[in-house]
């Protein structure tokens, strides 16, 4: 089956999943009129629970958003990971003074917080999209009914992730949820994911022309195995460094690729992140790409958000987007200590962005320092600290983009590279925290591929820095620094962290978000996180 975002959503009844979604999950979707006979569109909710990551609602990025009293830059997927999983780090800050955003740049964020709320909300929309299909479809097709069980099981990851013990049901209920504890969830989601992996597609390394392109494959399920075990001391108590080196290694021997072709002067990792990523070969590496369309699948929260929320007109731009694009918003941009991780042997040069990666010797140091200063002095001006030109609208061919206003580029929500991240970790965790020369030899595959230097062995703060410098950006980084126990303390500083402008501590508790406080009032079974 072909995916496609299907925008409007037929049935009365997964309409009504859109109105006032919490995490409640427990909707009377019971027709009014007892006479009606609703039949289940199955195809347009099977590609509603898709959907729900690339659009905010079911008519585009200016129409409606799926979620009640939120608007779709507020409750967008990819927007509301990356500000939970970015912001608050060393990785980004923001110039913007929207409502939680100062919260999230400095580690303040409460229950109260409305992007948390806005992401909490989205997971448990996209939680009931499922929940709804497998009621209505699900032994109408096996390998999609997998699809949306994997999905469903995605979902409450990213739950376990950020919010710890969370409402948990598997149907919709005309009651509240009970709350699951972490360590129960980590073990339904694992159980859920090798039950289904056997009936998900064959793995294969597909482009936008495949039919079964941006579907969840086997190695989606390997791949987010491999993440949970890789973090399973975090969730469980119990290290599982074996199986996050086993499921790491299924993902890396299979067809999913490691891209290192270019094409029109551009490297093989800027490749990844534009326009054509889909269609220029780079598509070998995406696991689980979001399919983006500048007209026909738009969206403020997905690839868009990330490029134009780092743009400002006056950057090294090397042929524009490839099209006169209107919207750089000049927000995001890179905290001093991130951006040294390139140059830890030199000073940071204040250059354009072909002359920082040439000069960084890594083809993944993609800033913009001209007219920047290194250190965020001014968190509220977007020139205080160096510019990120990571994702880019321009085709590697040549060609121009469907549109001026939306971007082209789909978002690669999993790609290979991190299962070599995940296998070299965990082979150094099993050997006193230096790799062997199976580790060393999958890092060496990225430093490769970026014209890096390489090295005969790798210890784990290494990694560490390794996996910011290939996976900045894409949402990962404070799951990452929560796992080396270096998110909230005082070993390592970054500029504004905890509200200060070197640096400050703060309390283990913000390793979690709070459950928001508008679920906490309606649902009586819920117990807030701890410190909020």
């Amino acid at each position: 089956m072909n995916l496609k975002y299907i925008k409007q959503v037929a049935p009365a009844a997964a309409m009504l999943l859109t109105a006032g979604l919490t995490s409640c999950n427990y909707l009377d979707v019971t027709p009014i009129d007892p006479n009606s006979v609703m039949v289940p569109d199955e195809p347009a909710l099977y590609s509603k629970c898709y959907a729900t990551m690339a659009l905010a609602g079911n008519t585009g990025a200016d129409g409606d958003c799926d979620i009640d009293r939120l608007d779709g830059g507020t409750t967008g997927f990819v927007r509301q990971m990356w500000n939970l999983n970015e912001l608050t780090t060393d990785e980004a800050i923001c110039a913007w003074g929207d409502p939680g955003i100062p919260e999230f740049n400095f580690n303040t964020y409460d229950a109260s917080h409305p992007m948390v709320e806005g992401f909490y909300n989205r997971l448990y929309a996209s939680i009931a999209y499922c929940n709804h299909y497998l009621d209505v479809c699900g032994g109408e097709n096996e390998t999609r009914t997998a699809e949306v069980r994997f999905l469903r099981a995605m979902y409450y990851y990213f739950l376990m992730d950020c919010f710890g013990n969370v409402p948990f049901a598997t149907e919709l209920m005309s009651e509240p949820p009970t709350q699951i504890k972490r360590a129960d969830l980590f073990k339904w989601i694992e159980g859920e994911l090798k039950g289904v992996k056997g009936q998900l597609l064959e793995p294969a390394a597909r482009t936008s022309a495949d039919a079964s392109y941006g579907r969840a494959d086997q190695d989606a399920a390997n791949l987010l195995l491999a993440r949970m075990y890789l973090n399973a001391k975090v969730y469980t108590g119990e290290e599982k460094w074996a199986e996050a080196q086993q499921y790491a290694e299924a993902v890396i021997n299979g067809p999913h690729k490691l891209w290192t072709g270019t094409d029109g002067g551009w490297t093989s990792y800027q490749m990844l992140f534009m326009g054509d990523n889909g269609e220029s070969g780079a598509s070998v590496e995406a696991i689980l790409p979001l399919k983006q369309d500048g007209v026909t699948t738009t969206s403020y929260g997905t690839s868009m958000f990330i490029m134009s929320s780092c743009w400002k007109d006056d950057m090294d731009t090397q042929s524009n987007f490839g099209v006169d694009f209107t919207n750089c918003w000049a927000g995001n941009r890179a905290r001093s200590q991130f951006v040294k991780l390139f140059f830890q042997n030199t000073d940071v040069p204040q250059v354009g962005i072909a002359d920082m990666y040439q000069t960084a010797g890594d083809d993944r140091a993609l800033f913009f320092g001209t007219d920047r200063d290194l250190v965020v002095n001014t968190p509220t001006e977007f020139t205080s600290g160096y510019s990120v030109a990571k994702f880019r609208n321009a085709y590697s061919n040549g060609d121009t983009p469907h549109n001026n206003k939306f971007v082209d580029i789909d978002y690669f929500l999993m790609r290979s590279a991190e299962a070599y991240l995940i296998a070299a970790e965990a082979d150094a965790r099993q050997n006193n925290n230096v790799t062997t020369t199976v580790g060393a030899r999958y890092i060496n595959a990225l430093r490769d591929r970026a014209h890096a230097a390489k090295q005969d062995t790798y210890t784990t703060r290494q990694i560490l820095d390794e996996r910011a410098r290939e996976l900045y950006y894409e949402g990962f980084r404070r799951t990452d620094l929560v796992r080396y126990g270096l998110y909230n303390s005082a070993e390592y500083m970054w500029d504004w962290k905890g509200g200060a402008l070197a640096g400050a501590p703060f309390a283990e508790t913000r390793c979690l978000y709070a459950i928001p406080a508008e679920d906490m009032n309606a649902n009586p079974n819920l117990k807030q996180n701890p410190g909020y």
